[in-house]
């Protein structure tokens, strides 16, 4: 059924934020039959069990029945098939939306989502480019996300979509979509994987086609900018802000501030001091070595960083007197 001219779906309200496509507004479409409908048989059954109480009520004049009802054929018939062709009709509809949501076309951009706690990252294949808790993705073109878990079970939900899918250990899940309108656009991880679950944000942008190809070109720029200046990119780009701060506060993890050169002393009492070699296993291997004070949280970074990436990170803790 269509919903292109439907007001009641077209923008967001007190239920659902915005929705993006003309499939999001179809899901509306259905839950708002599914609740009215619902509203209206329920006010249908109590005004008129508030007509038979009234009606039927003892009184002075009425202390006996004068007839009791045993079956009624035609009756039990109705109150079983009317409702039985209700819900199949609500089966129907909502089978096809579902079909809808899970069988993508043939033409769909292909990005590849992992979760680990606590962060997202997507990887364009035919671009070889990577992002982390950012998402960009061209207005009006078909997408398909192939999804799975560094560690536990997350949940990728875009609410502006009405799309929610298990990102799951050693499995591959998958939904697609096709987003209508530019814009940044939320997205959650709904399924508890820690202390930091509710930080598990991620944006989705949605570029026109100009401003798309616009970002490609700058994503694949890295080559060209200094270490320095791409490892100061990469802080906020890769979400390394999240946990380590640059004024030598406190966070989840170490300060990056006079992190080079500074002697680390960790739990299992071995120390070492922190040149390249120790920064580099510190992202891709961060388990191996844990300081003191803080807790084994941080996620490898094994595949996410290319080697020139963990470079210019190095470079730019070395500039953090």
């Amino acid at each position: 059924m269509s919903t292109k001219n439907n007001s009641l779906v077209s923008s967001g309200d007190i239920w659902f934020p915005e929705p993006l496509s003309t499939l999001a507004k179809d899901i509306d479409y259905l839950y708002y039959v599914t609740m009215w409908g619902s509203v209206i048989i329920f006010l249908g059954m109590f005004l008129i069990s508030i007509y038979f109480l009234l009606k039927y009520r003892r009184t002075k004049s009425n202390l006996v029945a004068q007839k009791q009802v045993i079956e009624n054929h035609k009756l039990e018939i109705a109150w079983t098939v009317i409702p039985l062709i209700l819900v199949m009709i609500l089966f129907v509809w909502g089978f096809k939306d579902y079909l809808r949501l899970r069988i993508p076309p043939e033409d769909t951009l292909k990005i590849n989502v992992t979760g680990a706690k606590w962060f997202w990252s997507f990887e364009y294949p035919k671009n070889n480019i990577k992002t982390l808790n950012q998402v960009y993705v061209p207005v009006n073109q078909s997408i398909e996300f192939k999804m799975i878990s560094k560690d536990v079970l997350h949940n990728l939900f875009i609410p502006n979509l009405r799309i929610k899918r298990d990102v799951i250990p050693n499995s591959y899940s998958g939904l697609w979509f096709k987003a209508e309108k530019v814009g940044r656009y939320q997205i959650f991880c709904t399924e508890y994987c820690g202390d930091k679950h509710s930080e598990m944000l991620a944006d989705l942008i949605v570029l026109s086609e100009e401003d798309y190809e616009e970002w490609l070109n700058s994503a694949n720029e890295s080559e060209d900018i200094p270490l320095e200046d791409l490892g100061k990119k990469l802080y906020t780009a890769k979400a390394c802000n999240g946990c380590h701060s640059l004024d030598g506060s406190n966070m989840v993890g170490p300060t990056w501030k006079g992190l080079f050169g500074k002697i680390r002393n960790f739990t299992d009492g071995t120390s070492v001091k922190s040149d390249e070699n120790y920064i580099r296993e510190s992202i891709v291997y961060p388990q191996k070595k844990l300081v003191k004070g803080y807790q084994n949280v941080m996620p490898s970074y094994a595949g996410l960083l290319s080697d020139r990436e963990i470079d210019g990170i190095i470079e730019y803790i070395k500039t953090l007197k």
